[in-house]
């Protein structure tokens, strides 16, 4: 049915968020809420005895979301993140908030145990693409070798005690793009389960932070999609609680020249879109760590992704690509334990 009342309207105003419906089950109530946020829809999930509470930690946690996007978007001129990236080069630590520098060890770390298959530096590389999809060309050569030069994640320097960063290389430019929804969704969550509301889930753009398990059931319903397909659905199901799932892949942003289609997912070793098209679907405990394990195992071999999965107890990996118009997955042999009987 949908809820409709002053008392929600009133809420929602200044979000422009919408609560789309809600279900009954066992005593309590599914509402659902959206509204945009980094780019993507930003849909929230909560089960609840009212409704008016519930629309109350939503906003909270949307708020959340905007104020972190405010400091890591890499899109807003006046974020924090752009104006750490204009002091590359100047050979000095910066202080910075408590967010921004928590989610930069998040990625160094993610740097280092991929091998910079995920690599937070990728700024310079990540704006010629952005350029190269918008004008349907191939990024020129020249361009690409000198944005490459600006890379690196080594070249990050991060002072605990002061809270403070020292970015080495001049034109260093930090995207957190393949980290930050998850991020982001995962501290929404952790908000609505603060409150109380322990059974909710957060989907920032496919990146899907989970709590408990809904009333009477044994967790939440997930669809993964076919590779190169917007709407349709693998067979089975996950059935997740009290974890997380992200999908990365090719279908919402890519460059198709001369027969070939270039990912948004970018190699750093070499500067160029990933031209495999295939869905990496990850399982971890935290949306942060499924969201870059994603987009390290949409660049790293078959081999090294399955060796880095098991780096993280409880993490499954689930790789599909179409072949000859058949579907071929591979996965950890822990996935299927996280797939609907």
């Amino acid at each position: 049915m949908i809820v409709s009342t002053k008392n929600l309207k009133l809420i929602f105003t200044f979000f422009t968020a919408a609560l789309l419906f809600t279900q009954v089950l066992s005593g309590q109530q599914k509402f659902v809420f959206e509204k945009p946020a980094m780019g993507s829809p930003f849909t929230i999930s909560i089960f609840a005895n009212d409704s008016t509470k519930a629309a109350e930690i939503a906003t909270s946690a949307f708020h959340c979301a905007d104020s972190l996007n405010a400091i890591f978007s890499d899109y807003i001129d006046s974020s924090e993140l752009n104006r750490l990236n204009a002091t590359s080069g100047q050979n000095r630590y910066v202080p910075v908030s408590e967010a921004l520098f928590t989610i930069l060890k998040y990625s160094l770390e993610a740097a280092r145990l991929s091998g910079g298959s995920y690599d937070i530096s990728m700024g310079p590389v990540v704006k010629l693409w952005r350029k190269a999809r918008k004008e349907k060309v191939l990024p020129n050569k020249d361009s690409l070798k000198n944005a490459l030069s600006k890379i690196g994640y080594q070249f990050i320097h991060l002072n605990e005690v002061q809270k403070s960063v020292w970015l080495e290389k001049k034109g260093m430019l930090l995207d957190l793009g393949g980290l930050g929804k998850g991020y982001v969704a995962q501290a929404a969550l952790n908000i609505i389960q603060s409150g109380g509301f322990e059974s909710a889930m957060v989907n920032a753009g496919g990146k899907i932070a989970i709590g408990e398990a809904p009333p009477g059931r044994e967790g939440w319903r997930i669809g993964i999609t076919v590779p190169e397909e917007k709407e349709e659905l693998m067979p089975h199901l996950l059935l997740l609680k009290n974890t997380s799932v992200a999908t990365s892949g090719d279908i919402y942003q890519h460059l198709d020249v001369n027969g070939k289609r270039y990912s948004h997912i970018i190699d750093p070793k070499t500067g160029l879109g990933i031209t495999r098209q295939r869905n990496v679907t990850v399982i971890a405990k935290d949306a942060t760590i499924s969201d870059w394990l994603a987009t390290a195992c949409s660049i790293l071999s078959e081999k090294k992704s399955f060796q880095l999965i098991k780096k993280f107890p409880g993490a499954a990996l689930l790789i599909s690509e179409m072949k000859d118009d058949e579907l071929i997955q591979k996965r950890s042999s822990n996935f299927k334990d996280y797939l609907e009987n």
